[in-house]
């Protein structure tokens, strides 16, 4: 289950930019293509898109949901293969991509280097979101763990492994994860374990080590920490079968805790699908795993100057807080820079820093260890 399925989308209003004279008054139109999920296309309609046309009337935004990291790459190799013939790619920025795809693009001079010079706010970014210079972070998501406050005092939070494994066989049947391959939120709660059988070092794991034999190495004893917390889980044993499902049992007050995404429990605390009573900490010792979406601007886009200012615009402080009040999401600038009464609001989630795990084979194999090692009577479908 996508982990925004819950979320009230607008699709109404993103429908407004299909019509071709919406933004005709404006000299340039930057083409600006997202891949992300249809709550983050709306915000880029219903919020950025308004704001950044009013500073910026010399300009307007024409966005186009591209479907997925499918459609952006489709897009991205057309923009290559303009470069090379020096034709119009007929895109001027990615929402969100990695700026290592198309293979052979950064050596081609594809994509614009972000730097101050450019960008004006750069020097706010946050470095825990840095990633390359050909990116910039905008906005963040981090799994964290969300607890009653009427059963749980947060003074009593667990706030590193070994105490929410201790609180977990506390307090048996009070927590529950998701099955890893239905939910980012218990995969990153299942990663998370295998980081800790691993001295809490993500370097350890990247895209391009993987082997059979590493794996079995590494991930063996992440098997056993996480079954021997099993019998203490809910219903000795019980996974949900999404994000969503997760945040329901702990609406319903059926658990105490669970592992849920950032975005996704900030939005559902706002709109009420959970009451003002829900805890919300982060593990310090190693945090639990997230990302940061990341701009990208073409060089060769019609419009690479609008694009810099609408990348730009989006470092704002109006910007970058409406981020976090309206999507839930973090903030891709250092939370310095977010007002105070945000920063208070949030202490207990700002993250110190934001562990990653690879894809590829990885995800893989990590998906089939976990049924096979740890929950083998559970069927996949």
């Amino acid at each position: 289950m996508n982990r925004r399925e819950f979320l009230v989308t607008s699709s109404a209003a993103a429908g407004l930019l299909a019509f071709p004279g919406f933004a005709s008054a404006a000299a340039k139109t930057i083409d600006l293509y997202s891949g992300s999920d249809a709550n983050i296309v709306d915000f880029w309609n219903n919020i950025v898109r308004p704001a950044f046309e009013k500073a910026h009337p010399e300009a307007a935004v024409k966005i186009t949901d591209a479907g997925d990291n499918t459609g952006l790459r489709a897009i991205a190799d057309r923009a290559l293969a303009a470069l090379k013939t020096n034709t119009d790619p007929q895109a001027d920025i990615f929402e969100h991509f990695d700026p290592r795809l198309p293979a052979g693009g950064i050596d081609a001079n594809l994509w614009v280097k972000f730097t101050a010079e450019n960008i004006e706010g750069f020097g706010n970014v946050n470095p825990l979101s840095v990633d390359s210079p050909y990116s910039l972070p905008y906005r963040g998501s981090q799994v964290l763990l969300a607890y009653d406050k009427t059963k749980l005092d947060p003074k009593d939070a667990p706030k590193t492994w070994e105490a929410l494994v201790a609180w977990i066989k506390a307090n048996p049947g009070q927590f529950i994860y998701n099955r890893p391959d239905k939910g980012g939120s218990g995969g990153n709660f299942v990663r998370r374990a295998i980081h800790e059988a691993n001295g809490r070092d993500p370097e350890k794991f990247k895209i391009d080590n993987f082997t059979a034999d590493y794996a079995q190495q590494t991930l063996t004893p992440a098997w056993a920490i996480l079954n021997d917390i099993a019998p203490s889980l809910y219903e000795k044993g019980a996974y949900t079968a999404g994000n969503t499902q997760s945040i329901q049992l702990l609406a319903q007050g059926v658990v105490t805790m669970t592992p849920v995404w950032s975005d996704q429990i900030l939005q559902a605390i706002s709109q009420g699908v959970l009451p003002e009573t829900t805890g919300l900490v982060q593990l310090g010792d190693l945090a639990l795993c997230g990302g940061f979406s990341r701009m990208t601007v073409f060089t060769n886009g019609a419009n690479k100057d609008e694009a810099l200012k609408l990348a730009a615009f989006l470092l704002t402080k109006e910007m970058q807080e409406a981020i976090i009040t309206e999507i839930g999401g973090f903030p891709g600038i250092s939370w310095d820079h977010i007002s105070d009464e945000l920063r208070q609001k949030y202490a207990d989630v700002i993250p110190k820093t934001i562990p990653t795990f690879p894809s590829g084979d990885w995800e893989s194999t990590i998906n089939d260890g976990w049924y096979r090692n740890v929950a083998p009577g559970i069927s996949r479908t």
